[in-house]
Order: structure tokens, then C-alpha cells, then sequence
């Protein structure tokens, strides 16, 4: 088995079953009882925004790879040889298959997974239902330690800068990723977060990482979160009996195929729940980006099939030979797409 959606599902085991269906108290409710998403976003006693609620990312599963505003010179080569290794050998020692904590990445690059946030006034804290762990944001005025014991998920404080809260995370150890891609980071790794809820339903944030002994400036991630009205966070455990089967090492030389060729397959492909697909020609390499998620290679192994970080992509013609759906090849099941433009 040597598909990339091997880390977003069957690394894990997520309880189905449900909790008790219970309203949740004070949110915003329309006359046939519905939660209003767009209701102006609640406050807590001392006027601050309250950002507490289940939330779930958007297009969770399209942040897998989101170092796509770098441009190859910017990765430090150490980096950039330490993603190359672990995309060859599928990530079999990364976090996510060795079922480790996810360190930075935990809010927005793990699949569907939703987190709770709890807004007390000194504290905000972040219950994440992957690897049912949790994390401290301490608002009181207190910072960051000088010399912090490097931990997975760092140590955060926060404050107000109007109705955005800021939080700085330090003290990561190096054993975790930055997304599910395995692009490295070391300890020195800041995290900037600016989290604002912009109402009922919506919250946005900005994450900026800064890691200049791993990459030559910082970059800022936009992740859009959803309310989950009346919802809670179920049990998740991960188990890693997959991993004997991600042995490494794509196999084969890839096929050359001619620009004009590749070029009939660039545009957008759309399908129901999943992330849209752009696929520009780059020089002479075809790239995809799923969501916001950034560009990946796509490898040719014949005219029509490629694959993407070990997922295969085949493109399908109509009988006068235009391009007309991509089938994306996921552990999880195939995923077809119509060509849009």
C-alpha cells in the first residue's frame, strides 16, 4: 500500500457512535428552533469575542501539504533533503503513521477531525478529538519561557488585539511535521495564530510559521473553521498496523510524456465533498492542488496515469479524445471529478 491517504484515515480508529443529542446552551436560534450561523458572534463577560464552541476546518483534508507559497530556494537544503527522503519512503516515519502527537499542525491538517475550544479568563484551551489530546493557551500575561523543555505541542500564550486573539506557540521538539507532507521543522519553530470569530458559525484564522534554521522567511496559512451546532468530540485512538506495509521508495522511472499532451489536461476538476482540483503545466511538469492546499507533482507513469505523492490520478477522454474527469486512486475509495474548465 503506498497511498498519501493512508496518514488521513486508516492510521487511526475513530469511534462512530454518538453522544446524547443535547442543544447547546446561549447560541442564537431562529423561530423553527435552527442554530443562526450568521447571528453576531457571541461575547464573554468581560466583552471579549467568546471563541467556544466544536469547530471542524474546512477542507480539513487539503492541508496536507502547505508549504506552496515557498519557492524550492527558501526550504533550507537539510529541509528540503529530509521531505524528500520521507516522500520516498511514504512517510512510514513520520508522526501521523507512528501515531505520535501532531505538534503544530494539530488544528487544521489532520482530515475531518474537529477541535473544542473552552474560553475561561485566564485560559483558553483546545480539546482536539485526534489522538483525544489537548493544549493551554494561558492569557493571563504571563510569557514564554527563556529556555523552554522542548514538548510536542509547545507551550502558547495569548492576548487581545481587539476582537482577534493572539497566540504564540515556542518550545516545540523536532519530532513532529508541519503537515501531513513531512516538511521538517526544528526547535526553534514559532507559531503565531490570530483567531477571529467573525460570527456564530465562521471563525478565520492566520497562521504564521516562522523556522528560519529550516526555511529563509515565515509564510502565513488562511484556515476557515465551521461551527458544529449542538455537536461534541467523540474517543479517537490510533494504532499503527499499517505502517509495515508503506515499505518507500517509488518504484520506476517516470514516462515522458510531450507538453502538448499534458497541456489538454490543465483546468479545474470538481466533485460532491471533495476538495476542487487545479492542474496548471508548469515548465514541463503538470502540478495539483486540492483546496488550499499547495502544489504537488504530478509524476507520469503513462499518457493518461500519474501519481501524486504516491496517489494515483488517471485523466478520462470522451470518444473525440477531449478531456472530461480525473479519478483520484484513495485508499478510501476512488474519487471522480468532472473537468469544469
Amino acid at each position: 500500500m503506498h497511498k498519501l491517504a493512508t496518514i488521513l484515515c486508516v492510521m487511526s480508529v475513530s469511534l462512530t457512535g454518538q453522544w446524547p443529542n443535547r442543544p447547546t446552551p446561549g447560541i442564537p436560534r431562529t423561530a423553527e428552533g435552527k442554530v443562526d450561523l450568521s447571528a453576531t458572534a457571541p461575547r464573554t463577560a468581560d466583552g471579549k469575542p467568546d471563541l467556544s464552541g466544536v469547530w471542524a476546518a474546512k477542507n480539513g483534508n487539503s492541508f496536507f501539504h502547505i508549504t506552496g507559497d515557498l519557492k524550492p530556494e527558501e526550504i533550507r537544503p537539510w529541509a528540503a533533503a529530509i521531505y524528500q527522503q520521507r516522500e520516498d519512503d511514504f512517510r512510514r516515519d513520520t508522526d501521523g503513521i507512528a501515531c505520535l502527537p501532531p505538534g503544530p499542525k494539530a488544528g487544521f491538517a489532520v482530515g475531518a477531525a474537529p477541535m473544542k475550544i473552552l474560553q475561561l479568563p485566564n485560559l483558553v484551551a483546545v480539546l482536539y478529538e485526534y489522538h483525544t489530546i489537548f493544549r493551554q493557551i494561558f492569557t493571563d500575561g504571563r510569557g514564554l519561557p527563556e529556555d523552554p523543555n522542548p514538548t510536542w505541542m509547545g507551550y502558547s500564550i495569548g492576548h487581545w488585539e481587539g476582537d482577534t486573539l493572539v497566540v504564540t506557540t515556542a518550545g516545540y521538539n523536532d519530532r513532529t511535521t508541519l503537515d501531513l507532507a513531512g516538511h521538517p521543522h526544528t526547535e526553534g519553530l514559532r507559531v503565531t495564530e490570530r483567531y477571529h470569530r467573525r460570527d456564530v458559525g465562521h471563525l478565520d484564522l492566520q497562521v504564521m510559521f516562522d523556522d528560519p534554521k529550516a526555511y529563509t522567511r515565515p509564510w502565513t496559512l488562511p484556515v476557515e473553521f465551521d461551527l458544529i451546532p449542538d455537536g461534541e468530540l467523540i474517543e479517537y485512538v490510533c494504532e499503527d498496523r499499517d505502517k509495515p506495509h508503506l515499505v518507500g521508495k517509488m518504484s520506476g522511472v517516470e514516462f515522458r510524456v510531450p507538453a502538448e499532451v499534458l497541456a489538454q489536461y490543465t483546468g479545474t476538476y470538481e466533485g460532491p465533498a471533495f476538495p476542487v482540483a487545479t492542474v496548471p503545466l508548469e515548465g514541463s511538469r503538470l502540478m495539483i492542488a486540492l483546496g488550499a492546499t499547495g502544489k504537488i507533482p504530478l509524476i507520469a507513469r503513462s499518457d493518461t496515469s500519474f501519481t501524486m505523492e504516491g496517489t494515483g490520478v488517471d485523466f478520462a477522454k470522451d470518444a473525440n479524445g477531449a478531456v472530461t474527469a480525473m479519478i483520484q486512486h484513495w485508499t478510501e475509495g476512488d474519487r471522480n471529478l468532472v473537468r469544469r474548465k
